[in-house]
């Protein structure tokens, strides 16, 4: 079977996208790395580094050092398709990426983005 052409994309090339996406709604890049950061576990300098290596996202994904366990709260529409319903793992992990700035970009809080846990 032959992979997906986002697989072998690096992150690099697609990470302007995401901060444009949120820039035009009035958010930031910080956000956006914040993100990323939550949901691969990845700290600032790591993440520079891959996208100055132009590191593609399987890569990105399957070294990720923790990929955060609360993701699999993350649900709903990306692409037509539902990312709750998408059973590859590596993909399920890019459309989770690209849900979270689709939230970013609809102004939805951080603390939602994040999915923080509900304090009574």
């Amino acid at each position: 079977m032959t992979k997906h052409r986002i697989y072998t994309m690096s992150v690099a090339s697609v990470y302007p996208h995401y901060i444009a996406k949120a820039e035009r709604k009035g958010r930031t890049k910080e956000e956006v790395d914040e993100i990323i950061r939550w949901l691969t576990g990845y700290n600032q300098k790591e993440f520079e580094d891959l996208l100055k290596n132009k590191t593609d996202f399987e890569t990105f994904f399957n070294q990720a050092p923790q990929l955060n366990p609360l993701r699999s709260l993350i649900q709903g529409v990306i692409c037509g398709i539902r990312v709750e319903n998408i059973e590859e793992p590596t993909m399920r992990e890019i459309r989770y990426l690209d849900k979270l700035v689709d939230e970013l970009a609809k102004g939805k809080a951080m603390e939602k983005i994040l999915r923080s846990p509900k304090e009574d």
